[in-house]
């Protein structure tokens, strides 16, 4: 192709041009009075969008409210860990939905449209770091019988420093890699998609999510991210077939986003121009955006935390009804992990491919008109995409599928950062809490978070040169990576002390935040500009800082544990992979279900220990209380007396009960995960 001919390419796919059809200048806000530039009006506004729109609605609130009536919400373990009575399928169905939010069709979109596959790495990996959490990491965690990980971390090593700190971090976690970052994303579906204001997209969104987290706790998120992964993966294959039946098939799709060059570009620079190495993962080790080494480390050992060691993803698996299920819910999630190279790498470099000057455009003015972002509109791949292809009623199912990304993803946050706050920090601060207050406030901390989560937006905007999904790697690297190295070797190295648990993850911390308040202080220069930031950004990549803070904490915990006093074996008990809870040929038989026993003989004094005295609020039970008190205590669940009390001990008989296994069935998980591994080796090698 010609240098004119692509110049005419250019222009036609141009929503800005002279040449844009009506339709298209329409949607995308293009009109003599509209200086802002592209997708500020309303991209659904047929009655069928809106219908499908509306019946997804519909759909999810039944299945919301057919799990708040239908299960048990007045305890602590019912609202929680949702009873324990979790199978396979929505287990595996929630952690994959848990994971996938709108931040990743944004996000990893995004990075494919700005700089080819290499992200998909991340995902790949999870299929291995899953399965390791099931198999390894579980086993202890129920063992300990916690509701939390830094519950587990209490009881480990003693003491309540490491735990406070523990959930203090988690909760920081929360909200710069995982809450801000999926309203932000998903306000910014909306906003794009209908033309709303970016703070009333962002309401709506926290406003919807809220009422049924709030309302149904862990059991009606469960059950609406399975039918929210269902509604995710079909209506983003439509978005894949469409896709490449427009650009002309796989051979044509890497042709053409080879030659995806924005029309206004700086000739002498590389601005604008598509990655030679687009198609490849494995880069150059030393000069490209995506170090081979480092990315693999990334992606594998520094994301154990993530995946072993994160109260969002392992909740799900403690809320299993035995190992078998949560081995059975890992494996389905990991192997749905295989799919956003196809469900949203390539939709996004497809989308480049199609409109270059707006997803590749490289002129900060230009950027800014298009996208009120002067350094990027990677992040609009996907969205232009949808809006743009997709005939009516196809437009909004995938509206849906994207809000169905972003509410399993917020509701989970939502949920298992409420858990920490009220199981890990008010349980602290007030030892007598009764449980009913305990559910309460669990629900009124999910609001504050929102709030909270909200102020740190503004910085999301140009951090890692706009594309979101580096941003969340990045940050996740700095204070993540340390954990996963302090759990790895609190649950296998028996001589671990407290002092080196909590001044290694100390040490480890202090150098990632360093690192992060120097990547937000000195932000990557715009293409075709001087790079004068520090040399420890220039010269030394974040994943390879990654792995680094790996081997830092590593070292820092082992030495000073060393220097100390080791722990006793009475302290150690079960809470190591050595001592974990097993089931043994002569056990007794064991019943399959697993259930949460509350020592019937003890229950009265149970409760008075745990709850306090219930009877100033025996008028709750009693006929004579008032309508709105009752069905304000049906809403919030805490209103059935025979839930109430003594369920937050876990009975040896249920540990056992959720150990024991089926021989037959572990041997076909084990085969069905070495076959997703072999998978997982052809696919690196394929795009090696």
């Amino acid at each position: 192709m010609g240098d004119r001919d692509k110049e005419k390419n250019n222009k036609t796919d141009n929503p800005l041009s002279p040449q844009t059809s009506e339709r298209s200048r329409k949607r995308y806000g293009i009109n003599n009075g509209n200086k802002r530039g592209a997708m500020v009006e309303r991209g659904l506004d047929h009655w069928s969008d809106i219908l499908v729109v509306v019946i997804y609605f519909v759909a999810v609130l039944a299945v919301g409210l057919w799990a708040f009536w239908r299960h048990a919400r007045g305890t602590v373990t019912s609202y929680f860990l949702a009873g324990r009575r979790m199978t396979w399928f929505p287990i595996g169905a929630s952690i994959y939905s848990s994971n996938i939010g709108t931040e990743h069709f944004i996000g990893l979109a995004g990075s494919g449209a700005a700089a080819g596959i290499a992200m998909i790495s991340y995902e790949w990996t999870g299929l291995p770091l899953i399965a390791l959490a099931a198999w390894l990491f579980l086993p202890v965690y129920i063992s300990a019988k916690v509701y939390t990980l830094p519950e587990y971390l209490g009881k480990r090593f003693g003491g309540q420093r490491i735990r406070i700190y523990m959930s203090l971090l988690s909760l920081l976690l929360y909200i710069v890699t995982k809450l801000a970052v999926s309203i932000f994303s998903g306000a910014l579906f909306i906003q794009l998609s209908l033309g709303w204001n970016n703070y009333v997209a962002i309401a709506s969104l926290l406003l919807i999510t809220g009422i049924y987290t709030v309302l149904g706790g862990l059991t009606a998120v469960i059950y609406t991210d399975a039918f929210q992964t269902i509604i995710l993966t079909l209506g983003s294959f439509a978005v894949v077939g469409v896709s490449f039946h427009r650009i002309g098939g796989y051979g044509e799709f890497q042709q053409k986003y080879m030659q995806s060059i924005p029309a206004i570009r700086d000739d002498n620079t590389s601005c604008g121009l598509p990655r030679d190495d687009a198609f490849h993962i494995f880069r150059d080790p030393v000069n490209s955006d995506n170090p081979w080494p480092g990315l693999l480390l990334q992606s594998s050992i520094g994301c154990l935390w993530y995946w072993c060691c994160d109260q969002v993803i392992i909740q799900r698996s403690l809320a299993a009804k035995n190992l078998s299920h949560a081995k059975g819910g890992a494996i389905l999630a990991g192997y749905l992990k295989m799919l956003p190279l196809v469900m949203m790498i390539f939709p996004g470099m497809i989308s480049r491919a199609l409109y270059p000057d707006e997803v590749g455009c490289a002129d900060p003015v230009e950027c800014q008109k298009i996208c009120d972002n002067p350094v990027g509109c990677s992040n609009i791949a996907y969205p232009k995409l949808v809006l743009e292809l997709l005939p009516y009623g196809v437009r909004g199912l995938l509206m849906a599928v994207m809000l169905s990304a972003n509410m399993s993803s917020l509701t989970s946050i939502f949920n298992s950062a409420s858990t920490i706050f009220t199981m890990d920090l008010w349980r602290r601060m007030r030892p007598t809490a009764r449980e009913k207050e305990l559910l309460i406030v669990g629900r009124i901390f999910i609001v504050a978070l929102c709030v909270v989560s909200i102020l740190w937006i503004p910085l999301l905007r140009s951090s890692q040169g706009g594309q979101l999904f580096a941003y969340i790697n990045a940050v996740q690297s700095y204070l993540g990576t340390p954990i996963g190295a302090l759990f790895l070797l609190a649950i296998t190295w028996k001589r671990m002390s407290e002092q080196g648990a909590f001044w290694g993850i100390v040490i480890g911390h202090m150098c990632g935040v360093i690192r992060l308040v120097l990547d937000l202080a000195y932000p990557a220069p715009e293409c075709g500009h001087e790079d004068t930031r520090p040399s420890i950004l220039v010269n030394l990549h974040y994943t390879y800082f990654g792995a680094l803070m790996i081997v830092i904490t590593s070292l820092a915990i082992i030495i000073i544990s060393l220097l100390t006093k080791p722990p006793t074996e009475e302290m150690i008990g079960n809470l190591v992979w050595q001592n974990r809870v097993t089931i043994n040929s002569d056990v007794e038989e064991i019943e399959e279900e697993m259930v949460i026993c509350v020592n019937i003989k003890n229950t009265s004094e149970t409760t008075k220990d745990f709850n306090g005295d219930l009877s100033e609020d025996s008028d709750l039970y009693t006929d004579r209380k008032s309508m709105w008190r009752h069905w304000v205590g049906e809403i919030c669940g805490v209103s059935s007396k025979k839930e109430q009390g003594g369920d937050l001990v876990f009975d040896d008989r249920a540990t056992k009960a959720f150990m024991k296994e089926d021989p037959k069935w572990s041997h076909v998980l084990s085969g069905i995960f070495l076959v997703g591994m072999v998978t997982t080796g052809f696919l690196y090698g394929m795009f090696h």
